[in-house]
């Protein structure tokens, strides 16, 4: 079998405690989530506008598709979008009509019935109003799936840049995923088939995330989750390769201070087989079959 020789030249490196994220002051990005369900008709319109929303802004604006509700009734097998997380957040959100969304679960004059819910023709007002707003945190996260093992690792880094009037945060992480072919009423169907994005599947941290207690100016925080991913969820099948992870952090279980999302690198059995040989300090000398 033909051996390929690399040499790596390796630079002396210097350790740092906070490897990822940023420890420069931010504005805080949004997280929009948006409560929508399959026999909802105005729902793919809600779609549009909030991909609109993070089109503009796309690395400051994070999705979050949450179906639930009598609009999110299965229409048979394969097509049961909803979640436990799913259904308590909509809880809290008080929804007063589909599609209804929350811009980082901030209560603004335009929310629906005293809660954190809006029509999505105020989500992209409410959006650019946080997108000005100074962050106290920074959050950064790297992910990896592990097929021979279906195994999801998820490491997150929290950074404090400001100072807060609370004590404690909490971190959540959302499992996300993407091109879920499906029933919707409504627009944009090719079919009768609706292509489902951003759609809430789990949530690592339990419905309301895990706490940080030590939220002092230039403190980091860090942490790594694993999750062996299931075949499917209600019967919907769970591709690794569609998934996302989102991370942000809350006051509690309502105000998100800031959050950003990435995909996972996917990981397959025998990528590449590297023995190593001979090794320096500067240098070292390996062998792939």
């Amino acid at each position: 079998m033909k051996k390929l020789l690399v040499l790596l030249m390796c630079a002396p490196f210097t350790s740092f405690t906070q490897t990822f994220v940023s420890a420069n002051p931010e504005n805080k990005n949004i997280i929009l989530e948006d409560f929508t369900g399959i026999s909802c008709g105005n729902c793919p319109d809600g779609h549009q506008i909030a991909q609109q929303i993070k089109d503009s802004n796309p690395n400051d604006v994070f999705l979050i598709n949450i179906h639930n509700g009598s609009y999110a009734t299965p229409q048979g097998p394969g097509t049961d979008f909803n979640t436990v997380p799913g259904t308590l957040i909509a809880g809290q959100a008080g929804i007063s009509g589909y599609p209804a969304g929350t811009v980082n679960r901030h209560h603004f004059t335009m929310s629906q019935s005293g809660g954190t819910a809006m029509s999505r023709w105020d989500w992209d007002t409410a959006s650019n109003q946080i997108l000005t707003q100074l962050s106290p945190v920074n959050i950064g996260i790297q992910s990896s799936i592990d097929m021979a093992t279906n195994t999801l690792t998820v490491d997150v880094e929290v950074y404090y840049t400001g100072t807060q009037n609370i004590s404690s945060n909490m971190l959540n992480i959302a499992v996300l995923q993407n091109n879920i072919e499906g029933p919707q009423a409504g627009m944009g169907q090719l079919n009768g088939i609706y292509n489902h994005n951003h759609m809430l599947r789990h949530m690592l941290t339990g419905t309301w995330g895990e706490q940080i207690t030590n939220i002092n100016p230039n403190t980091l925080y860090t942490n790594q989750y694993s999750w062996l991913m299931p075949d499917s969820i209600n019967d919907v099948t769970l591709d690794p390769t569609n998934i996302a992870i989102l991370a942000f952090v809350s006051e509690g279980n309502q105000e998100i201070l800031s959050g950003t999302e990435v995909t996972p690198d996917i990981v397959f059995e025998h990528d590449l087989d590297v023995d190593c040989i001979s090794s320096t300090a500067t240098s070292a000398l390996c062998e792939s079959e």
